[in-house]
């Protein structure tokens, strides 16, 4: 609040159940906001004061979820991290810095790097963790999609949640001076770019040997479609790329990309799911429905390769 004030943005609205530190984290399951209901009230106080943005840190900040009004669907919710991503990369690129250079990890959206091309910016790709984004060279920004992102690296060069809610403060000042919604930036990127829609499945397991024998058997039989499409692309990321080597695989068909790995922090198995769906004649709302076909059967694919 205050580094917002500082900045100039006075009007700003404050949970007062989750003003004040408290290790408990009384008002929360867990203290994250990627967590189901760790905004709830948040979105709540946003609703009864008609506000234009919420801005959520996780409890050492580093971390930052938004979420919005979506017009579209009639109702407040919270952003996705490549949404985000997004947003973020599009807006700092509209800035016209010349040593721009962006990055971001393999998990992440590879929307991104199209944001880049268009705006004639160098992009990266890295593996998972901002250890390795912000060792890009010339860094600007870059971002993950678990909700860090990094876009003021001579302040801070990691990922920041302070920094990074800042900045969605003031694309949301800009939107609306121009009359325009997060909406309207998301479609106008998907009509540039096609609608790319992301999901992550995480499979928790009580024994770790479950995640190696599952790597190793994909190795050893790499399924050859995803939701109905051939597999076009298949890297094992641990051969090592144009990326050091590490503990994952790659699918690509033609209209999605499939990423397992085992987390680096938790018991799991992770993967990545991306969906990337141009926008035909009919428009957005049937390009939408087309994604969430897709993705839906991209997801069962998956799901049932892993067990989960």
């Amino acid at each position: 609040m205050k580094v917002a004030k500082s900045a100039g943005f006075t009007d700003t609205i404050s949970v007062l159940e989750q003003a004040e530190p408290d290790p408990d984290f009384p008002t929360v399951a867990f203290p994250n906001p990627e967590e189901r209901g760790a905004i709830d009230l948040a979105i709540a106080l946003a609703i009864r004061e008609e506000a234009d943005l919420v801005i959520a840190n996780d409890p050492d900040a580093d971390r930052c979820a938004a979420a919005f009004f979506d017009r579209q669907l009639g109702q407040w919710r919270m952003f996705k991290g490549d949404e985000v991503g997004a947003i973020l990369g599009e807006m700092i690129a509209r800035e016209g810095t010349s040593s721009a250079h962006f990055a971001n990890s393999i998990v992440s959206s590879s929307l991104l790097g199209k944001i880049a091309e268009h705006h004639r910016i160098p992009f990266e790709e890295t593996l998972t963790g901002f250890k390795w984004i912000t060792k890009v060279n010339g860094l600007s920004y870059g971002y993950e999609e678990a909700l860090g992102y990094c876009v003021d690296p001579a302040t801070v060069n990691d990922k920041d949640g302070i920094s990074a809610g800042l900045k969605m403060m003031e694309i949301a000042e800009q939107l609306k001076s121009e009359g325009k919604t997060f909406n309207d930036l998301l479609d106008e990127l998907t009509l540039r770019h096609g609608l790319y829609l992301t999901e992550q499945i995480s499979v928790r397991v009580s024994d770790l040997s479950f995640i190696s024998t599952k790597m190793k058997s994909l190795r050893a039989a790499p399924p050859h479609e995803f939701g109905g499409e051939r597999v076009t692309s298949y890297e094992d990321l641990a051969m090592g790329t144009h990326l050091p080597p590490t503990d994952g695989l790659r699918f690509e068909t033609a209209t999605s990309r499939v990423i397992i790995r085992p987390s680096g922090t938790e018991p799991k198995l992770k993967c990545y799911l991306e969906v990337v769906i141009p926008v035909a004649g009919d428009g957005l709302v049937a390009t939408a429905e087309i994604a969430r076909q897709a993705m839906a059967g991209l997801r069962a694919t998956t799901s049932a390769l892993l067990g989960d």
